[in-house]
Protein backbone atom coordinates (compact mmCIF):
# COMPACT_ATOMS: atom_id res chain seq x y z
CA UNK A 1 0.00 0.00 0.00
CA UNK A 2 1.26 3.35 -0.92
CA UNK A 3 1.16 6.84 1.06
CA UNK A 4 -1.27 7.86 -1.25
CA UNK A 5 -3.44 5.37 0.21
CA UNK A 6 -2.82 5.28 3.79
CA UNK A 7 -3.58 9.22 2.87
CA UNK A 8 -7.53 7.37 3.00
CA UNK A 9 -6.99 5.39 5.89
CA UNK A 10 -5.41 8.30 7.83
CA UNK A 11 -8.11 11.36 6.87
CA UNK A 12 -11.25 9.19 6.55
CA UNK A 13 -13.39 10.63 9.35
CA UNK A 14 -11.70 13.04 10.28
CA UNK A 15 -11.66 15.27 7.10
CA UNK A 16 -15.33 14.50 6.14
CA UNK A 17 -17.64 11.83 7.35
CA UNK A 18 -18.00 12.76 10.98
CA UNK A 19 -17.61 16.83 11.68
CA UNK A 20 -15.39 17.51 14.62
CA UNK A 21 -16.47 20.82 15.97
CA UNK A 22 -15.58 22.53 18.84
CA UNK A 23 -18.45 23.38 21.48
CA UNK A 24 -18.68 26.64 23.13
CA UNK A 25 -18.60 26.21 27.21
CA UNK A 26 -21.25 24.95 28.82
CA UNK A 27 -22.05 25.26 32.01
CA UNK A 28 -23.25 21.89 33.03
CA UNK A 29 -23.51 18.83 30.84
CA UNK A 30 -27.60 19.42 30.47
CA UNK A 31 -26.64 22.33 28.34
CA UNK A 32 -25.47 20.75 25.19
CA UNK A 33 -28.77 18.88 24.23
CA UNK A 34 -29.44 17.07 20.70
CA UNK A 35 -32.65 17.68 18.90
CA UNK A 36 -35.74 15.17 19.86
CA UNK A 37 -35.24 11.97 17.32
CA UNK A 38 -37.77 12.20 14.84
CA UNK A 39 -36.51 8.79 13.34
CA UNK A 40 -38.03 5.26 14.10
CA UNK A 41 -37.29 4.29 18.02
CA UNK A 42 -37.96 0.56 19.22
CA UNK A 43 -40.40 -0.30 21.49
CA UNK A 44 -39.95 -1.93 24.74
CA UNK A 45 -39.38 -5.64 23.34
CA UNK A 46 -36.57 -4.64 21.59
CA UNK A 47 -34.91 -2.78 24.70
CA UNK A 48 -36.40 -5.05 27.65
CA UNK A 49 -34.67 -7.57 25.67
CA UNK A 50 -31.16 -6.68 26.11
CA UNK A 51 -28.79 -9.12 27.79
CA UNK A 52 -27.78 -6.41 30.23
CA UNK A 53 -29.58 -3.26 31.27
CA UNK A 54 -26.26 -1.66 30.11
CA UNK A 55 -24.19 -2.95 26.75
CA UNK A 56 -21.10 -2.39 25.46
CA UNK A 57 -19.53 -3.40 22.21
CA UNK A 58 -16.76 -2.25 19.23
CA UNK A 59 -18.89 -1.84 16.45
CA UNK A 60 -17.96 -0.49 12.69
CA UNK A 61 -16.35 2.34 11.93
CA UNK A 62 -18.81 2.40 8.71
CA UNK A 63 -22.01 2.61 10.53
CA UNK A 64 -23.86 5.73 12.29
CA UNK A 65 -25.50 4.08 15.17
CA UNK A 66 -28.94 5.02 15.37
CA UNK A 67 -29.87 7.23 18.37
CA UNK A 68 -33.04 5.30 19.64
CA UNK A 69 -32.58 1.91 18.18
CA UNK A 70 -31.10 -1.24 19.46
CA UNK A 71 -27.64 -1.80 17.51
CA UNK A 72 -27.06 -4.70 16.05
CA UNK A 73 -23.50 -6.02 17.16
CA UNK A 74 -22.62 -8.81 18.62
CA UNK A 75 -21.18 -8.22 21.46
CA UNK A 76 -17.59 -7.95 20.47
CA UNK A 77 -15.29 -6.75 23.37
CA UNK A 78 -11.87 -7.07 21.31
CA UNK A 79 -10.45 -4.59 18.32
CA UNK A 80 -7.87 -5.88 16.34
CA UNK A 81 -5.81 -3.12 14.08
CA UNK A 82 -3.41 -2.74 12.13
CA UNK A 83 -1.09 0.09 11.22
CA UNK A 84 2.30 1.78 10.19
CA UNK A 85 4.58 4.20 12.23
CA UNK A 86 3.10 7.75 12.00
CA UNK A 87 -0.06 6.57 10.61
CA UNK A 88 -3.65 7.28 12.83
CA UNK A 89 -6.25 3.93 13.08
CA UNK A 90 -9.39 4.27 14.30
CA UNK A 91 -11.96 2.43 15.46
CA UNK A 92 -15.78 2.93 16.82
CA UNK A 93 -17.39 1.58 20.16
CA UNK A 94 -21.18 1.58 20.88
CA UNK A 95 -22.81 2.07 24.40
CA UNK A 96 -26.85 1.60 24.08
CA UNK A 97 -28.65 1.93 27.75
CA UNK A 98 -32.25 0.92 28.77
CA UNK A 99 -31.82 3.14 32.04
CA UNK A 100 -30.23 6.50 32.36
CA UNK A 101 -26.59 6.91 33.09
CA UNK A 102 -25.26 10.03 34.59
CA UNK A 103 -21.54 11.54 33.41
CA UNK A 104 -20.39 8.89 31.28
CA UNK A 105 -16.51 8.93 30.78
CA UNK A 106 -14.27 7.11 28.48
CA UNK A 107 -10.71 5.97 29.48
CA UNK A 108 -7.52 4.70 27.56
CA UNK A 109 -4.81 3.44 28.86
CA UNK A 110 -1.37 3.08 27.66
CA UNK A 111 -1.14 0.25 24.94
CA UNK A 112 1.65 -2.35 25.52
CA UNK A 113 4.07 -4.73 23.76
CA UNK A 114 6.79 -6.08 26.72
CA UNK A 115 8.56 -3.17 27.94
CA UNK A 116 7.59 -0.90 24.90
CA UNK A 117 4.19 1.38 24.80
CA UNK A 118 2.05 3.53 22.51
CA UNK A 119 1.09 5.82 25.60
CA UNK A 120 -2.48 6.66 26.28
CA UNK A 121 -1.67 10.73 25.00
CA UNK A 122 -1.55 9.31 22.23
CA UNK A 123 -5.06 7.32 22.02
CA UNK A 124 -8.07 9.51 22.19
CA UNK A 125 -12.00 8.74 22.56
CA UNK A 126 -14.46 11.35 21.50
CA UNK A 127 -18.27 10.79 22.65
CA UNK A 128 -20.13 10.84 19.19
CA UNK A 129 -23.18 13.36 19.08
CA UNK A 130 -26.02 13.49 17.10
CA UNK A 131 -27.16 16.27 14.44
CA UNK A 132 -30.19 16.73 12.19
CA UNK A 133 -29.75 16.12 8.36
CA UNK A 134 -32.49 15.56 6.06
CA UNK A 135 -31.22 13.58 2.33
CA UNK A 136 -30.68 14.28 -1.36
CA UNK A 137 -33.02 16.24 -3.24
CA UNK A 138 -35.49 15.02 -5.99
CA UNK A 139 -32.79 15.37 -8.87
CA UNK A 140 -30.55 13.57 -6.92
CA UNK A 141 -28.38 16.31 -5.56
CA UNK A 142 -27.79 18.03 -2.34
CA UNK A 143 -28.26 21.71 -3.50
CA UNK A 144 -30.12 24.45 -2.74
CA UNK A 145 -32.12 26.16 -0.19
CA UNK A 146 -35.34 24.23 0.82
CA UNK A 147 -37.91 26.83 2.09
CA UNK A 148 -40.73 24.14 2.37
CA UNK A 149 -38.75 21.80 5.34
CA UNK A 150 -41.70 19.39 5.06
CA UNK A 151 -40.85 18.20 1.83
CA UNK A 152 -37.70 16.25 3.34
CA UNK A 153 -37.92 13.92 6.02
CA UNK A 154 -35.76 14.63 8.63
CA UNK A 155 -33.24 11.95 10.90
CA UNK A 156 -31.11 12.21 13.58
CA UNK A 157 -27.67 10.87 12.25
CA UNK A 158 -24.27 10.51 14.50
CA UNK A 159 -21.88 13.25 13.39
CA UNK A 160 -19.69 15.69 15.51
CA UNK A 161 -16.74 14.38 17.77
CA UNK A 162 -17.76 16.19 21.12
CA UNK A 163 -14.51 17.07 22.87
CA UNK A 164 -16.62 17.41 26.29
CA UNK A 165 -14.80 14.37 28.95
CA UNK A 166 -18.31 13.76 30.03
CA UNK A 167 -21.58 13.13 28.64
CA UNK A 168 -25.27 12.08 30.29
CA UNK A 169 -26.66 9.27 28.27
CA UNK A 170 -30.69 9.47 28.31
CA UNK A 171 -32.50 5.96 29.01
CA UNK A 172 -33.26 4.03 25.84
CA UNK A 173 -30.49 5.61 23.44
CA UNK A 174 -27.37 4.53 21.94
CA UNK A 175 -24.13 6.40 22.30
CA UNK A 176 -21.14 5.51 20.15
CA UNK A 177 -17.79 6.31 20.97
CA UNK A 178 -14.80 6.97 18.10
CA UNK A 179 -11.31 5.77 19.32
CA UNK A 180 -8.44 7.77 17.37
CA UNK A 181 -4.69 6.27 17.98
CA UNK A 182 -2.10 7.80 16.81
CA UNK A 183 1.56 5.79 16.14
CA UNK A 184 4.13 7.40 17.22
CA UNK A 185 6.75 7.56 14.21
CA UNK A 186 9.24 6.16 16.34
CA UNK A 187 7.29 3.08 17.41
CA UNK A 188 8.69 -0.71 17.77
CA UNK A 189 6.98 -3.00 15.15
CA UNK A 190 4.97 -5.45 16.92
CA UNK A 191 1.65 -5.92 18.41
CA UNK A 192 0.46 -3.28 21.23
CA UNK A 193 -2.25 -4.23 23.92
CA UNK A 194 -4.55 -1.61 25.92
CA UNK A 195 -7.67 -1.56 27.67
CA UNK A 196 -10.54 1.23 26.90
CA UNK A 197 -12.89 1.49 30.11
CA UNK A 198 -15.81 2.98 30.05
CA UNK A 199 -17.83 4.12 33.52
CA UNK A 200 -20.24 6.60 35.26
CA UNK A 201 -21.49 7.95 38.12
CA UNK A 202 -24.25 5.39 37.83
CA UNK A 203 -22.69 3.08 35.95
CA UNK A 204 -19.80 0.04 37.08
CA UNK A 205 -16.63 -0.11 34.46
CA UNK A 206 -16.93 -1.55 31.30
CA UNK A 207 -13.86 -2.81 29.12
CA UNK A 208 -12.92 -3.04 26.28
CA UNK A 209 -9.84 -4.62 24.49
CA UNK A 210 -7.64 -2.64 22.33
CA UNK A 211 -4.98 -4.20 19.76
CA UNK A 212 -2.71 -2.56 17.62
CA UNK A 213 -0.65 -4.51 15.14
CA UNK A 214 2.72 -2.15 14.10
CA UNK A 215 3.97 -2.71 11.06
CA UNK A 216 7.28 -1.96 10.34
CA UNK A 217 6.89 0.42 7.52
CA UNK A 218 6.55 3.94 8.19
CA UNK A 219 4.31 6.59 7.20
CA UNK A 220 5.81 10.10 6.20
CA UNK A 221 4.69 13.32 7.31
CA UNK A 222 1.42 14.99 6.01
CA UNK A 223 3.63 17.36 3.66
CA UNK A 224 5.38 14.61 1.75
CA UNK A 225 1.81 12.85 1.26
CA UNK A 226 1.42 12.50 -2.90
CA UNK A 227 -2.16 13.28 -2.47
CA UNK A 228 -3.51 16.43 -0.79
CA UNK A 229 -6.50 17.68 0.33
CA UNK A 230 -8.47 21.30 -0.68
CA UNK A 231 -10.94 21.91 2.00
CA UNK A 232 -11.60 25.57 1.16
CA UNK A 233 -11.76 27.40 5.13
CA UNK A 234 -14.13 30.20 6.24
CA UNK A 235 -12.83 31.98 9.14
CA UNK A 236 -15.60 34.39 9.31
CA UNK A 237 -17.94 31.32 9.95
CA UNK A 238 -15.73 30.55 13.23
CA UNK A 239 -15.61 34.35 14.74
CA UNK A 240 -19.71 34.64 14.22
CA UNK A 241 -20.13 31.45 16.35
CA UNK A 242 -18.03 32.27 18.74
CA UNK A 243 -18.76 36.04 18.56
CA UNK A 244 -15.25 37.10 18.67
CA UNK A 245 -14.17 40.36 16.64
CA UNK A 246 -12.83 39.51 13.15
CA UNK A 247 -9.06 38.59 13.11
CA UNK A 248 -8.22 39.47 16.49
CA UNK A 249 -5.90 37.13 18.25
CA UNK A 250 -8.99 35.48 20.37
CA UNK A 251 -10.30 34.67 16.45
CA UNK A 252 -7.01 33.35 15.43
CA UNK A 253 -6.46 31.03 18.90
CA UNK A 254 -10.32 29.67 18.24
CA UNK A 255 -9.17 28.38 14.51
CA UNK A 256 -5.60 27.18 15.56
CA UNK A 257 -7.25 23.82 16.21
CA UNK A 258 -9.66 23.88 13.23
CA UNK A 259 -7.19 24.59 11.10
CA UNK A 260 -4.04 22.27 12.53
CA UNK A 261 -6.42 19.52 12.36
CA UNK A 262 -6.34 20.29 8.51
CA UNK A 263 -3.01 20.33 8.34
CA UNK A 264 -2.51 17.04 9.89
CA UNK A 265 -4.47 15.23 7.03
CA UNK A 266 -2.74 16.65 4.20
CA UNK A 267 -4.11 20.21 3.52
CA UNK A 268 -1.65 22.10 1.52
CA UNK A 269 -3.96 25.22 0.60
CA UNK A 270 -4.91 28.23 2.08
CA UNK A 271 -8.32 29.57 0.92
CA UNK A 272 -8.02 33.78 0.91
CA UNK A 273 -11.64 36.02 -0.70
CA UNK A 274 -10.20 39.24 -2.63
CA UNK A 275 -13.68 40.50 -3.33
CA UNK A 276 -16.84 40.60 -1.40
CA UNK A 277 -19.10 37.50 -1.44
CA UNK A 278 -17.78 35.57 -3.91
CA UNK A 279 -20.30 33.14 -3.70
CA UNK A 280 -23.49 35.56 -3.30
CA UNK A 281 -23.50 34.88 0.09
CA UNK A 282 -25.14 31.15 -0.21
CA UNK A 283 -24.09 30.76 3.15
CA UNK A 284 -24.86 31.56 6.55
CA UNK A 285 -21.45 33.58 7.05
CA UNK A 286 -20.45 35.28 3.60
CA UNK A 287 -16.97 35.68 3.01
CA UNK A 288 -15.65 39.50 2.58
CA UNK A 289 -12.89 40.97 0.90
CA UNK A 290 -9.91 40.37 2.68
CA UNK A 291 -8.33 43.28 0.50
CA UNK A 292 -9.23 46.72 0.74
CA UNK A 293 -9.81 48.71 -2.40
CA UNK A 294 -9.85 52.39 -1.80
CA UNK A 295 -10.43 54.82 -5.19
CA UNK A 296 -8.74 58.42 -4.11
CA UNK A 297 -9.89 61.77 -5.01
CA UNK A 298 -6.97 62.11 -7.88
CA UNK A 299 -8.45 58.50 -9.65
CA UNK A 300 -5.36 56.34 -8.33
CA UNK A 301 -5.87 52.80 -6.78
CA UNK A 302 -4.01 51.94 -3.21
CA UNK A 303 -4.96 49.16 -1.64
CA UNK A 304 -4.77 47.95 2.17
CA UNK A 305 -3.52 44.21 2.72
CA UNK A 306 -3.31 43.76 6.03
CA UNK A 307 -5.99 41.45 6.88
CA UNK A 308 -4.81 39.27 3.69
CA UNK A 309 -1.33 39.33 5.29
CA UNK A 310 -2.49 38.49 8.98
CA UNK A 311 -4.05 35.14 7.58
CA UNK A 312 -1.65 34.22 5.49
CA UNK A 313 0.95 34.57 8.15
CA UNK A 314 -1.31 32.61 10.54
CA UNK A 315 -2.10 29.55 8.23
CA UNK A 316 1.43 29.67 6.53
CA UNK A 317 3.55 30.11 9.77
CA UNK A 318 1.53 29.23 12.91
CA UNK A 319 -0.21 26.45 11.10
CA UNK A 320 2.15 25.05 8.91
CA UNK A 321 -0.39 24.79 5.52
CA UNK A 322 2.19 26.65 2.86
CA UNK A 323 1.72 25.20 -0.17
CA UNK A 324 -0.61 26.91 -2.31
CA UNK A 325 -2.81 30.40 -1.54
CA UNK A 326 -5.86 30.09 -3.91
CA UNK A 327 -7.31 33.85 -4.05
CA UNK A 328 -11.24 33.80 -4.98
CA UNK A 329 -12.38 35.57 -7.10
CA UNK A 330 -12.56 37.09 -10.19
CA UNK A 331 -15.39 36.03 -11.89
CA UNK A 332 -18.35 35.66 -9.15
CA UNK A 333 -21.73 34.74 -8.99
CA UNK A 334 -23.37 38.40 -9.38
CA UNK A 335 -20.75 40.49 -11.41
CA UNK A 336 -20.89 43.29 -8.58
CA UNK A 337 -17.35 44.82 -7.11
CA UNK A 338 -17.17 46.87 -4.05
CA UNK A 339 -14.61 49.39 -3.48
CA UNK A 340 -14.16 52.42 -1.36
CA UNK A 341 -14.84 55.95 -2.63
CA UNK A 342 -12.67 58.67 -1.37
CA UNK A 343 -14.83 61.70 -3.63
CA UNK A 344 -18.65 59.80 -1.59
CA UNK A 345 -17.16 59.03 0.97
CA UNK A 346 -18.86 55.66 0.61
CA UNK A 347 -18.67 52.36 -0.40
CA UNK A 348 -19.75 51.75 -3.82
CA UNK A 349 -19.98 48.79 -6.52
CA UNK A 350 -18.83 48.23 -10.23
CA UNK A 351 -21.32 45.71 -11.97
CA UNK A 352 -18.89 44.50 -15.02
CA UNK A 353 -18.71 41.48 -17.24
CA UNK A 354 -15.07 39.77 -18.38
CA UNK A 355 -14.48 41.36 -21.45
CA UNK A 356 -16.27 44.93 -20.71
CA UNK A 357 -13.49 47.81 -20.10
CA UNK A 358 -14.36 49.02 -16.24
CA UNK A 359 -13.92 45.06 -15.47
CA UNK A 360 -10.43 45.54 -17.40
CA UNK A 361 -9.91 48.58 -15.34
CA UNK A 362 -10.66 47.46 -12.04
CA UNK A 363 -8.90 44.06 -12.16
CA UNK A 364 -5.68 44.95 -13.90
CA UNK A 365 -4.85 47.99 -11.66
CA UNK A 366 -5.31 45.50 -8.54
CA UNK A 367 -3.67 42.80 -10.07
CA UNK A 368 -0.53 44.29 -10.49
CA UNK A 369 -0.26 45.99 -7.36
CA UNK A 370 -1.35 42.82 -5.97
CA UNK A 371 2.02 41.02 -7.90
CA UNK A 372 4.06 43.66 -6.35
CA UNK A 373 2.82 42.94 -2.98
CA UNK A 374 3.18 38.74 -3.11
CA UNK A 375 6.93 39.13 -4.66
CA UNK A 376 7.60 41.79 -1.58
CA UNK A 377 5.97 39.27 0.78
CA UNK A 378 7.66 36.36 -0.91
CA UNK A 379 4.28 34.62 -1.70
CA UNK A 380 3.93 35.65 -5.68
CA UNK A 381 5.06 31.40 -6.83
CA UNK A 382 2.62 30.12 -4.08
CA UNK A 383 -0.54 32.21 -5.33
CA UNK A 384 -2.97 31.43 -7.77
CA UNK A 385 -5.81 33.77 -8.82
CA UNK A 386 -9.08 31.23 -8.77
CA UNK A 387 -12.03 30.64 -10.31
CA UNK A 388 -15.30 28.39 -9.16
CA UNK A 389 -17.18 26.65 -12.09
CA UNK A 390 -17.36 29.93 -14.27
CA UNK A 391 -18.32 29.42 -17.98
CA UNK A 392 -15.60 29.30 -20.70
CA UNK A 393 -15.97 32.37 -22.67
CA UNK A 394 -15.77 34.28 -19.03
CA UNK A 395 -12.71 32.45 -17.73
CA UNK A 396 -10.76 33.46 -21.25
CA UNK A 397 -11.24 36.96 -20.63
CA UNK A 398 -9.55 37.10 -17.04
CA UNK A 399 -7.39 35.24 -18.32
CA UNK A 400 -6.21 37.95 -20.53
CA UNK A 401 -6.69 40.35 -17.36
CA UNK A 402 -4.25 38.43 -15.41
CA UNK A 403 -1.52 37.49 -17.66
CA UNK A 404 -1.82 41.29 -18.96
CA UNK A 405 -1.04 42.47 -15.24
CA UNK A 406 1.43 39.68 -14.85
CA UNK A 407 2.30 37.13 -17.55
CA UNK A 408 3.45 34.95 -14.21
CA UNK A 409 0.61 34.49 -12.28
CA UNK A 410 -0.47 31.32 -12.00
CA UNK A 411 -4.09 30.67 -12.53
CA UNK A 412 -6.73 28.28 -11.04
CA UNK A 413 -10.43 26.92 -11.57
CA UNK A 414 -12.72 24.38 -9.86
CA UNK A 415 -14.95 23.89 -12.73
CA UNK A 416 -15.80 21.89 -15.99
CA UNK A 417 -12.81 20.46 -18.03
CA UNK A 418 -12.36 23.30 -21.41
CA UNK A 419 -9.96 22.09 -23.84
CA UNK A 420 -9.19 25.72 -25.04
CA UNK A 421 -7.82 26.85 -21.42
CA UNK A 422 -6.48 23.73 -19.94
CA UNK A 423 -3.30 24.96 -20.75
CA UNK A 424 -3.41 28.09 -19.04
CA UNK A 425 -4.50 26.84 -15.61
CA UNK A 426 -1.72 25.82 -13.07
CA UNK A 427 -4.33 24.48 -11.34
CA UNK A 428 -7.59 22.67 -12.16
CA UNK A 429 -10.27 20.20 -10.61
CA UNK A 430 -13.01 18.98 -12.12
CA UNK A 431 -15.84 17.60 -11.18
CA UNK A 432 -16.15 13.76 -9.83
CA UNK A 433 -17.41 11.36 -12.79
CA UNK A 434 -15.46 13.78 -15.55
CA UNK A 435 -12.06 12.99 -16.61
CA UNK A 436 -8.83 14.44 -18.17
CA UNK A 437 -8.03 12.98 -21.52
CA UNK A 438 -5.09 10.50 -20.79
CA UNK A 439 -2.58 12.73 -22.81
CA UNK A 440 -3.61 16.00 -21.60
CA UNK A 441 -3.31 14.79 -17.54
CA UNK A 442 0.44 13.42 -18.51
CA UNK A 443 1.32 16.62 -20.49
CA UNK A 444 -0.11 18.61 -17.12
CA UNK A 445 2.24 16.53 -15.14
CA UNK A 446 5.48 17.16 -17.29
CA UNK A 447 4.88 21.03 -17.01
CA UNK A 448 4.37 21.26 -12.92
CA UNK A 449 0.82 21.58 -13.30
CA UNK A 450 -1.91 20.14 -10.74
CA UNK A 451 -4.30 18.07 -11.52
CA UNK A 452 -7.33 17.73 -9.07
CA UNK A 453 -11.39 16.08 -8.58
CA UNK A 454 -13.49 17.26 -6.39
CA UNK A 455 -17.21 17.12 -5.05
CA UNK A 456 -19.51 19.00 -4.63
CA UNK A 457 -23.51 19.48 -3.72
CA UNK A 458 -24.53 18.11 -7.20
CA UNK A 459 -23.41 14.24 -6.27
CA UNK A 460 -25.63 12.75 -4.07
CA UNK A 461 -23.30 9.58 -3.91
CA UNK A 462 -20.66 9.39 -3.24
CA UNK A 463 -20.39 12.29 -1.00
CA UNK A 464 -19.94 13.76 2.69
CA UNK A 465 -22.87 15.19 3.78
CA UNK A 466 -24.00 14.61 7.08
CA UNK A 467 -26.76 12.09 5.58
CA UNK A 468 -23.50 9.92 3.53
CA UNK A 469 -22.91 6.45 4.86
CA UNK A 470 -19.62 7.10 6.19
CA UNK A 471 -17.78 4.48 3.53
CA UNK A 472 -18.35 7.19 1.21
CA UNK A 473 -15.58 9.59 2.61
CA UNK A 474 -12.91 6.51 1.56
CA UNK A 475 -14.61 6.64 -1.62
CA UNK A 476 -13.59 10.54 -2.76
CA UNK A 477 -9.79 10.05 -1.79
CA UNK A 478 -10.26 6.38 -3.68
CA UNK A 479 -11.19 7.83 -6.51
CA UNK A 480 -8.87 10.24 -6.53
CA UNK A 481 -5.97 8.02 -5.86
CA UNK A 482 -6.71 5.76 -9.09
CA UNK A 483 -7.77 8.64 -10.88
CA UNK A 484 -3.87 9.85 -10.72
CA UNK A 485 -5.13 13.44 -9.40
CA UNK A 486 -2.93 15.70 -7.31
CA UNK A 487 -5.58 16.70 -5.36
CA UNK A 488 -9.05 16.14 -3.75
CA UNK A 489 -10.77 19.21 -3.50
CA UNK A 490 -14.69 19.95 -1.23
CA UNK A 491 -16.13 22.87 -0.12
CA UNK A 492 -15.95 23.69 2.70
CA UNK A 493 -14.47 22.44 6.17
CA UNK A 494 -15.85 25.30 8.64
CA UNK A 495 -19.09 26.30 6.68
CA UNK A 496 -21.41 26.41 9.66
CA UNK A 497 -25.08 26.56 10.12
CA UNK A 498 -26.34 29.02 13.02
CA UNK A 499 -26.04 26.08 15.74
CA UNK A 500 -23.57 23.37 14.16
CA UNK A 501 -23.88 21.16 17.26
CA UNK A 502 -27.80 20.73 16.28
CA UNK A 503 -28.26 20.62 12.67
Amino acid sequence: MNVKSFLIVSSLLVCATVCYSQQREFSSLSDYEELPDPGPHDGEEAWNGMKAPVMLSWGSVDIRYEKSVVPEVVGNTRMSLTAWRGERVYAQAVLWTDRRLNGVRVEAGDLKQGASSIPASAVTTNFVRYVMTDGPNEDGSGCGYREDKSQWDSSLVADVLDISELCDVEARSVRPVWVTVRVPADARAGRYRGVVTVSGDNLKPMRLHLEVEVLDRTLPAPKEWALHLDMWQNPYAVARYYGVPLWSREHFDLMSPIMKMLADVGQRSVTASIMHKPWNGQTEDHFDSMIGRTLNIDGTWSYDYTVFDKWVTFMTEEIGIDGMISCYTMIPWALRFDYYDQATNRVQFIEAKPGEEAYTRYWGAFLKDFARHLREKGWFDKTVVAMDERPMKAMREAIKVIKDADPDFKISLAGDYHPEIVSDLYYLSIPYGRTFPADVKAERERNGQISCVYTCCTEAFPNIFTFSDPAEAAWTAIHAVAGGYDVYLRWSVCEWKDDPLSY
